[in-house]
């Protein structure tokens, strides 16, 4: 069984249509969080995922737009907050509101956190400590998270871990969209990019008001 696996989309629709159109044939798409935030399309995005079916999970971007936390954030993500809560349907927020800290997918293979398992908001990178082997990986076969937006994974006895990287924001130094497929019968993990139109992201981004560096730091994936 193969899936999809994919995390901080953050409300950029051209890279989004751009993994899902690359992404090889899976039985099934996950989402580690942060559908919303940053970029001018949240309303798209949730309507994708929602289209799809994704099993998604709640992000710190999305909490806050749910939940009106985004004084912890800086100016960029606090831009980002507000223009989804303008943009988001009363439909597009319950759904939004809707997503669990956590899943079990996969008959129980797949876990699904955003941050840490223990702390969705903690930013846990590559190379992963040695806590996540039998502690949290627990009796799931792959643990999946996402908050960094930098790719990584990482075979401990008891499982992989992975992070698909962002598809919305890159932060490890390489602008095209990021994610990855697992496949859960060879136990094998690929991470894969894929080239996007950051321009006419970047159009968008200044044509919705947002702060500029919203979008030229996504030609540095930074």
């Amino acid at each position: 069984m193969k899936v999809g696996l994919i995390s901080d989309v953050h409300g950029n629709r051209v890279a989004l249509e751009a993994v899902l159109e690359e992404m090889p044939p899976v039985e099934e798409v996950l989402c580690a969080g942060d559908v919303v935030g940053y970029n001018p399309w949240p309303a798209d995005c949730v309507d994708a995922l929602r289209e799809w079916d994704v099993p998604t999970v709640m992000g710190n971007h999305d909490a806050a737009v749910v939940e009106g936390a985004a004084f912890r954030f800086n100016g960029m993500a606090r831009a980002g907050v507000e223009h989804a809560k303008t943009c988001l349907s009363d439909e597009q927020l319950e759904w939004v509101a809707s997503l669990p800290t956590e899943r079990l997918e996969c008959d129980g293979r797949v876990k699904l956190v955003h941050g840490h398992p223990d702390d969705p908001e903690r930013y846990t990178r590559y190379t992963y400590p040695r806590d996540f082997s039998s502690r949290l990986l627990g009796d799931e076969d792959v643990l999946v998270l996402g908050h960094t937006h930098v790719q990584g994974v990482e075979r401990f006895a008891d499982g992989i871990v992975v992070n698909p990287g962002s598809v919305g924001q890159p932060r490890d130094g390489d602008p095209r969209a990021g994610y990855a497929v697992v496949d859960l019968e060879a136990m094998t993990v690929e991470t894969r990019r894929v080239e996007y139109d950051i321009e006419a992201v970047q159009a968008a981004v200044d044509e919705a008001g947002l702060p500029d560096r919203i979008g030229t730091r996504l030609v540095r994936g930074k």
